[in-house]
């Protein structure tokens, strides 16, 4: 995920946010959700995978190799629980991930990638047609775009509107969505209201981020790792409540684990909240998923391998999100997930 753009997106928080008695303004109570299940009947707890470790970067030069995501995907199945992964892209390499998977019996949440060059989207959507075809018991939902309109407004709108209808006319049977930000699902509004993809969309795809409210928002300006889970509840909260009767998926969300003891200044108001820690990465990613279970609600953790290109982008914290290093040997943090005897007193499975 890429948040340079946030600061343009946050800027709509204090212009859009009154302060009076209708910016309290209740929102309707919870609906009955139509929920995202494993055939047992669990919720999907997943993790995000990228494989640009090490020296590589999505914006130039070689990509991934088959080995580096084999190597990858074996290391999550020997140190962490999860079984199921959304992936970020559909070219350059990255569709053998899915083949990959499928030999592993790991099921992935699949994002087509869009950007601002048309004639790209378009391959991507064609190889995203062609993927989710190939792979109907690997690929269980489908994205067109991640963030778009947090990148680039509603310029390109009409490339997410495509790529749906493109996979709709194509026959793909998968659930589709578009993944934003929170607040862009919330239609840059507060109490949130609908956007033009509601009606839609299959299932609603939200990425939730303190760590990045505290650096850019007006709203929420300082949210620490102690409250961060109850922040992603309330978030998700709002929007199921925007959307009755549709699967919301909270489809990132973490906290980074370094430099150790850096902090984001928000740009509204100067405070200083949220400490990067390994300790704190850890309580975020555990009470996360420990309020998700007892509400069986779905969410993917922000990300699996930390990634060393991103600090161009993301600032000192860029390459400190993931559960497991982006080096060699690729070593995964131990106790992110509830206790086993939480788990198994909550029926928390996975893939």
């Amino acid at each position: 995920m890429k948040h340079v753009f946030w600061p343009v997106v946050m800027s709509f928080l204090l212009l859009m946010y009154a302060s009076g008695p209708a910016a309290q303004e209740s929102i309707p109570e919870l609906n009955e959700q139509v929920m995202v299940l494993q055939e047992n009947g669990e919720p999907l707890q997943c993790v995000a995978f990228s494989p640009y470790v090490g020296s590589l970067t999505p914006d130039y030069g070689a990509h991934p190799p088959r080995e580096l995501i084999d190597t990858l995907l074996d290391q999550l199945l020997k140190e962490t629980p999860f079984r199921c992964i959304m992936t970020y892209g559909v070219l350059n390499g990255l569709d053998y991930t899915f083949a990959a998977a499928e030999a592993r019996k790991i099921k992935v949440i699949a994002i087509i990638w869009l950007d601002k060059d048309v004639a790209v989207n378009s391959k991507s959507i064609t190889s995203g047609i062609e993927v989710a075809k190939a792979f109907p018991g690997t690929i269980i939902r489908l994205s067109c775009g991640s963030e778009v309109r947090t990148r680039h407004g509603y310029a390109f709108d009409g490339e997410i509107s495509r790529c749906i209808d493109s996979l709709r006319k194509a026959g793909v049977k998968q659930p589709i969505t578009t993944i934003d930000i929170w607040w862009e699902w919330c239609n840059r509004a507060q109490p949130c209201h609908q956007t033009s993809f509601g009606a839609t969309v299959d299932w609603i795809g939200i990425n939730i981020f303190p760590w990045w409210e505290n650096k850019h928002s007006g709203l929420f300006p300082c949210t620490t790792a102690a409250q961060a889970a109850d922040f992603h509840m309330a978030r998700l909260e709002d929007i199921r409540r925007t959307y009755p009767g549709k699967d919301v998926i909270v489809t990132e969300f973490g906290w980074p684990d370094g430099p150790e003891g850096a902090t984001e200044i928000n740009t509204h108001t100067g405070q200083h909240c949220g400490i990067a820690s390994e300790q704190n990465q850890l309580r975020v990613v555990r009470e996360t998923f420990e309020q998700l279970a007892k509400r069986k609600w779905s969410g993917v953790v922000f990300e699996a391998f930390s990634e060393n290109w991103k600090p161009s982008s993301e600032g000192s914290s860029g390459s400190y999100w993931g559960i497991c290093e982006g080096t060699p040997p690729y070593a995964c943090a131990q106790g992110l997930m509830p206790s086993e005897k939480k788990q198994e007193k909550s029926r928390w499975l996975f893939f």
